[in-house]
């Protein structure tokens, strides 16, 4: 974590904690336009499944976030799915930044929507 900013270090350790409390594959957290945090982690239930990029951009959106800055996953996929990148770049635009680590925390990757 030592390359990343503090903002997306904090990041990673909403996204480890939240994972951990849930018990849960994935952990994510989001940054919106306006320094707003939210996190949430994998839903893996009979009737539904919610990636943890989709449970944080789901509680984004209800609270009325327009842009997104940058979002951690932490999973042990070797890459984020497509389906998690295209609803970053639908609702943040080209140019968020996204973190992909381990679920213990350890940034992998870093790219652009």
């Amino acid at each position: 974590m030592s390359d990343l900013s503090a903002e997306d270090a904090k990041l990673v350790t909403l996204a480890r904690a939240t994972r951990t409390r849930a018990g849960a594959a994935e952990g994510a957290a989001l940054r919106d336009a306006d320094g707003r945090t939210y996190a949430g982690a994998t839903v893996d239930l009979p009737s539904l499944h919610v990636s943890a990029v989709g449970a944080c951009v789901a509680m984004a959106v209800a609270a009325g976030v327009r842009g997104v800055e940058a979002v951690v996953v932490l999973t042990e996929q070797d890459e984020v799915p497509r389906a998690d990148r295209a609803v970053l770049a639908e609702l943040g635009g080209a140019g968020v930044t996204v973190h992909r680590g381990e679920p213990r925390g350890t940034v992998l990757e870093s790219f652009r929507t």
